[in-house]
């Protein structure tokens, strides 16, 4: 779960908060995988942490990477809200609630452009 930072109560236990609001969100997800590292530590730029998510639901798996963040709580409030409307995405296309756009057909546009 942690790469390069030490371990943090604090830090897992608001990642496991996190976490549970996706299930309610989407209650099928079947495995979560969260990575929180600090890849390059420079005394001049500050450290920046990525946020690593990986979910498994049935027929889909999505993952999301957030780079570079110096507050680590902010790159995980980034990370997880993008895993939300990922997972939204996903949960609506499951349900056929995706709109899909009629192709307009070749007559019908080269009578609208004479």
């Amino acid at each position: 779960m942690f790469h390069g930072i030490s371990h943090s109560d604090a830090l897992e236990a608001h990642i496991r908060e996190k976490v549970e609001k996706l299930d309610l969100l989407h209650p099928r997800v079947m495995r979560c995988h969260i990575t929180v590292e600090q890849p390059h530590k420079h005394k001049h730029q500050g450290n920046h942490f990525n946020v690593r998510i990986a979910l498994h639901v049935p027929g889909d798996t999505i993952a999301v990477n957030r780079d570079a963040h110096e507050d680590v709580y902010v790159a995980l409030r980034d990370a997880f809200e993008a895993a939300c409307r990922q997972l939204e995405d996903s949960s609506r296309s499951g349900r056929g609630a995706v709109k899909h756009h009629r192709e307009q057909s070749r007559d019908a546009s080269e009578a609208d452009a004479q």
